[in-house]
């Protein structure tokens, strides 16, 4: 099952929200940290203040703190109120089988992701390093093969000291 990309994006600023502990963080650093642009991370930010994931602290000292610790946050409870936004519920008549075994599917992999918590999440990223979610470190750094050969060994003779 693959997940939209608002929800994860709502995982990872709930775990890098998790990381801060208690501290108020704001949106702008988090969307720089994540690598999502500031429009996207202030809509999910509202979205999980109105699911009661996220508390926000407003004016210039302000930001945004998980709403309870992350060990009483489950996964699946994120997953479910990210990706069922805006979704109508229908009458039973008018689903048919499909409808009725995707929702199974859905509910069977939602359990899963309930039985692991938030605090689950940041630790294990924690423990693994962070490791660059953009893919703006993959841009070659050296001169490459245009012309720039004077260029390449005295850039990466610094990178070879450090």
């Amino acid at each position: 099952m693959r997940l939209n990309k608002s929800t994860s994006h709502a995982v990872r600023i709930l775990i890098d929200c998790a990381k801060a502990e208690t501290r108020l963080i704001k949106v702008a650093d988090i969307a720089e940290r994540l690598d999502i642009t500031q429009q996207n991370a202030f809509k999910i930010v509202h979205l999980l203040s109105k699911a009661g994931f996220l508390t926000s602290v407003r004016g210039r000292h302000g930001g945004v703190r998980l709403a309870r610790p992350a060990v009483q946050i489950r996964v699946g409870d994120v997953v479910r109120s990210i990706e069922t936004l805006g979704r109508d519920e229908k009458p039973a008549a008018a689903s048919g089988n499909l409808h009725r075994i995707v929702d199974d599917a859905l509910d069977a992999f939602i359990s899963v992701l309930d039985q692991h918590t938030l605090e689950d999440m940041a630790g294990a990223s924690q423990s693994t390093g962070t490791r660059d979610s953009g893919g703006r470190s993959g841009k070659s750094r050296s001169g490459g093969g245009s012309g720039r050969s004077r260029r390449g060994p005295q850039q990466s003779a610094p990178r070879a000291l450090g």
